[in-house]
């Protein structure tokens, strides 16, 4: 059974920092590239970033890059996303995704992309 349980949420003020988790378990969890995906009530799921399956190759929305830092540990089957200098835009369910079909900086945000998901964690960040 597949699981991706993320963790790490919360609230925070502008300016501030939190580290997402996500936990995966039930599939081979390195040969699947990781993204991380958010949605508010008003919007449409948005990709935060990508991360291939070796850990080398990262892919970030415009709005988050040199804020945010996604990475993977291999071992532990973990995916992370270090997000810094927070602002209230940011605040969104955070979700992520595994997915093997392949990908190019053109279609990683896509989430038909995607095989597999988690059931979020909330990040609110205050003014």
């Amino acid at each position: 059974q597949v699981q991706l349980v993320e963790s790490g949420g919360g609230s925070v003020q502008a300016g501030g920092s939190l580290k997402l988790s996500c936990a995966a378990s039930g599939y081979i969890y390195r040969h699947y590239y990781m993204g991380w995906f958010r949605q508010t009530t008003e919007q449409e799921p948005d990709g935060v970033g990508l991360i291939g399956t070796a850990g080398i190759i990262t892919f970030y929305t415009d709005s988050v890059m040199g804020r945010f830092t996604i990475s993977r540990d291999n071992v532990k089957n973990t995916l992370y996303l270090q997000m810094n200098n927070l602002n209230p835009e940011n605040t969104a369910m955070y979700y992520c995704a595994a997915g093997m079909a392949g990908v190019d900086d053109g279609t990683w945000s896509q989430e038909r992309r995607y095989d597999y998901w988690g059931q979020g964690t909330q990040v609110t960040v205050s003014s």
